[in-house]
């Protein structure tokens, strides 16, 4: 059935806060847990991190006082809600074992978002980010096998394959390059609005893991992979928060970030195969309806409108992961070697990719060391084609450099 989030009132605000024995959930069993629940982790941590910084940063503009406590009342639960979603992670987990999973979130929930988009450019620009963290997934399974001396399809189970996609270090654009065009606010679909805050989150959470993870590793190979990744995860972020319209307001923004967890919330519960976590979603949904009649009483107040009229008064079909094996393979086959100029996508290296391309690696690249050292140490490279070979002919007996 349907589901209107206007509907509902949700748990009212001060009955939200938890206390600290409510905070400490169990995390969940590493050797057991279906490996999309564990995404399903990492993304709502990224959307949770996301509404936070995005209430503090309104906080700073924001000259009304009463706004103000509300946003900081709001935000407080959200900061539990964070707090219960990440530390659902496993404890035993190790860094390298997190960050391949955090490329499946990246991989198959911009691929569900890729094939559910409507509008053609931005799902474009959500194919073109899809073939890069594919590739990531890769380097880091060869860095895993190598430093831990497991492979990572036990962390995939088989659900999403490990393979080159286009080459980390061709993903090194000139920064003027990552700026695309953004959806209009008044003509767009409201599907689109979400999509865009959805994947801007998730990938904006795998940049700041980077940022602050990448360091703590001893070997050297892999603090150069965090960082050469790191700063393609900052291109990613550019790409996509790029594509929201800058003339939205901030209270139509709040309203947009506090539909759009609801929709997530609501979306992962319909898939959750943990009955104790699926719990967890649903809990935090009902807390989430009342954070959006929240903001949609101050955008009410602030200036006038209704913003029952800007979102669709049902919810979207909900986000599953699933596979897209299919899917990356068409386009491997079609869009490897796409770049991009200005706000646009296209096939040939022109002259300021190429400079920048002579400028960033002009020492090879610890993307191709990596699986460099895995040939060298184990005589080939980690793969996983569950699938049938590489799609691109060239791509089959070793990365392409």
């Amino acid at each position: 059935m349907a589901f209107n989030p206007f509907e509902h009132r949700g748990i009212p605000i001060d009955d939200q806060f938890r206390n600290w024995g409510q905070l400490d959930v169990a995390p969940i069993d590493p050797d057991n847990s279906d490996p999309y629940t564990k995404c399903r982790i990492i993304a709502l941590n990224g959307l949770e991190v996301e509404a936070i910084m995005f209430s503090h940063h309104f906080a700073r503009m924001c000259p009304d006082i009463e706004a103000k406590r509300q946003l900081a009342k709001v935000r407080y639960v959200e900061q539990q809600q964070q707090k219960v979603v990440n530390w659902l992670l496993p404890g035993q987990a190790s860094v390298l074992e997190t960050t391949i999973s955090y490329e499946q979130v990246a991989t198959d929930l911009t691929g569900w978002v890729a094939r559910m988009e409507p509008d053609p450019y931005l799902k474009a620009c959500y194919e073109f980010g899809l073939l890069e963290d594919f590739d990531h997934l890769y380097r880091y399974a060869n860095l895993y096998e190598m430093i831990e001396h497991r492979k990572a399809e036990k962390i995939v189970d088989g659900l999403t394959e490990v393979m080159p996609g286009r080459p980390t270090f061709q993903q090194h654009r000139n920064p003027v390059d990552n700026i695309r065009e953004p959806y209009d606010r008044e003509a767009a679909a409201p599907l689109s609005k979400l999509h865009a805050l959805t994947v801007m989150a998730t990938e904006q959470q795998t940049m700041n893991f980077y940022m602050n993870m990448g360091p703590l590793y001893m070997e050297p190979i892999a603090r150069q992979l965090y960082q050469e990744i790191g700063m393609v995860e900052e291109e990613h972020v550019t790409h996509y928060e790029s594509m929201l319209d800058p003339t939205e307001t901030w209270y139509e923004r709040l309203v947009n970030h506090e539909y759009n967890e609801c929709y997530m919330y609501y979306s992962f519960m319909q898939t959750e195969s943990d009955p104790r976590v699926k719990g967890i979603w649903e809990l935090h949904l009902n807390m989430e309806l009342e954070h959006l009649r929240i903001a949609c009483d101050m955008m009410r107040q602030a200036e006038g409108r209704d913003p029952e009229a800007m979102l669709p008064r049902e919810l979207p079909e909900p986000v599953t992961f699933e596979p897209n094996k299919a899917y990356i393979r068409e386009l491997l086959s079609t869009q490897i070697d796409y770049t991009t100029l200005g706000t646009g996508i296209v096939w040939e290296a022109h002259e300021r990719f190429e400079a920048m391309q002579d400028k960033i690696n002009a020492e090879r690249p610890s993307s191709e060391v990596v699986i460099d050292e895995h040939r060298h140490k184990f005589g080939d490279e980690y793969r996983l084609e569950t699938e049938g070979p590489h799609p691109v002919a060239r791509m089959r007996d070793k990365p392409y450099a």
